[in-house]
């Protein structure tokens, strides 16, 4: 089948009610082309990805006309575009624990998928399968369940499914997010195959360093509007709009680093940890402290247990050996976590406002504490009237942040805080949550893929690593 794709969109526009959040977005891309999307949180950047693959949440709409391979339809017609869904056009969600099947296993689901667009036989779709996995680095991974993958295996298997079909159009919502820099290469190394084998894509991304990989075109969206567009490393090298230039300014390697912290008492002690699962051992012998006003970074590879080493702090996780010891008492809010799948910390049918008015009432806390954090974060009181599902995922991040500290916590981790971030509103967050840490001497243990940010906020890196294989399997 050819690979060759084109794809273009006029006069692209999305509501919801009276209220228009994404206007007049028009674009033009041809075989081997890539389009870079830029823009701050809650700009519009997954609305237009949603709206160009026709899967826009319940209560949107959208209008324009879109030609799919020279085809035309409208943008409204989505049954157009469902029928070659996977084939024609694919999309690489934002979110990719909400785009798995967490009932069947991951081979399962590439393997149906196999079978459905590629009419391959159950047993040739179980190899192509295991070769795939193989490739992405998820070797042994086919019988496992969405739910036992880490947040970086999650979104490498999602992009081994989105390219499953062979769609010659691929649509790429931040498709990097919670990536170390060797998976991020790799997975911007398969966007370029795509490109070479005569498909395009569509990139959305906070991340400079994915932006100049790919060149091409790029496209800046602030509240909802196209602000800039032209060639990626000619409008990066010399951007014209002042939003275009915030962006590029707050690019994390251009930050200055936080002060050391005058170190209080101790508040946790771990020895020796080790976790397995099944005959898989994750981490072993892995010890650390945590001080008030300590920021201790957790640097390493996607599935190495960073995201268990800081449950099993919380004791949310037991350890196979070893233990931690909890120098604080037991107060309500004492430990809190910051989710790195903020979609699954909030209660879906609800509104966020009840949510958070649920906190404060639990916690006896003053409503004016929660609303002066969300204010400093950008959050209006109008976005809290939404449901989960209605907001952008970094402006649920944001809301998750200030409901962490709003019950001011002694302990706090947070797992990939700003991963799902622009870099202007990322400075922003952590700006606030850096400023919360250090009046109050919160001890801060925070995962991350980013070495910059690492090396401007810790105060102390903990790098994670596979565990040597036995003596009898190294080569």
């Amino acid at each position: 089948m050819s690979r060759a794709g084109s794809v273009s969109v006029e006069g692209l526009r999305v509501s919801a009610g009276d209220r228009t959040l994404l206007r007049d977005v028009s674009v033009s891309l041809q075989a081997g082309d890539a389009l870079v999307v830029l823009g701050e949180s809650g700009a519009g950047k997954s609305l237009f990805a949603q709206a160009m693959m026709g899967t826009l949440p319940a209560g949107l709409r959208a209008s324009g006309e879109i030609r799919l391979a020279g085809v035309p339809s409208a943008v409204s017609d989505v049954a157009a575009r469902r029928a070659v869904w996977g084939r024609g056009i694919a999309l690489l969600p934002q979110e990719p624990e909400q785009a798995l099947d967490p009932l069947v296993t991951l081979g399962g689901q590439a393997r149906r998928l196999r079978m459905r667009l590629g009419h391959e036989p159950p047993d040739q779709a179980r190899q192509r399968v295991n070769a795939a996995l193989d490739a992405i680095g998820l070797h042994g991974t086919a019988e496992r369940y969405p739910w036992q993958l880490s947040g970086g295996m999650a979104q490498r298997a999602t992009t081994m499914l989105a390219l499953t079909g062979g769609a010659p159009v691929l649509i790429a919502d931040e498709p990097t997010k919670g990536l170390d820099s060797v998976w991020r290469d790799h997975v911007v190394g398969l966007l370029r195959d795509l490109r070479a084998a005569g498909g395009c894509v569509i990139v959305v991304t906070h991340d400079l360093r994915v932006a100049r990989a790919l060149a091409g075109q790029l496209l800046v969206l602030q509240s909802g509007e196209v602000v800039e567009r032209g060639a990626t490393l000619e409008v990066l090298e010399q951007p014209s709009h002042p939003f275009t230039r915030r962006l590029l300014d707050a690019d994390p390697s251009r930050w200055c680093r936080y002060p050391e912290p005058m170190r209080g008492a101790p508040l946790l002690d771990a020895r020796d940890l080790a976790k397995r699962f099944g005959d898989r051992t994750v981490f072993a012998g892995v010890s650390f402290e945590l001080k008030a006003g300590d920021r201790l970074a957790v640097l390493g590879p996607s599935g190495v247990g960073k995201s268990t080493l800081g449950d099993m702090a919380l004791g949310l996780v037991s350890p196979d050996e070893g233990r931690v010891v909890r120098h604080v008492g037991p107060r309500m809010g004492t430990f809190q976590k910051l989710y790195q799948d903020p979609v699954g910390s909030f209660a879906p049918a609800r509104r966020l406002l009840d949510t958070l008015r649920d906190v404060a009432t639990l916690h006896g806390l003053a409503w004016a504490v929660i609303e002066r954090l969300l204010g400093s974060l950008g959050i209006d009181g109008a976005m809290l009237e939404r449901r989960p599902a209605q907001v952008s995922g970094g402006e649920l991040q944001r809301i998750a942040l200030a409901r962490a500290l709003a019950v001011g916590p002694a302990v706090l981790f947070a797992d990939e805080p700003t991963s799902r971030l622009d870099p202007v509103t990322q400075q922003r967050a952590m700006s606030e949550l850096m400023a919360a840490v250090i009046e109050r001497g919160i001890g801060l243990l925070f995962v991350t893929h980013d070495d910059d940010i690492a090396a401007v906020v810790g105060t102390r890196i903990l790098r994670l690593a596979p565990p040597a294989p036995p003596a009898e399997m190294r080569s």
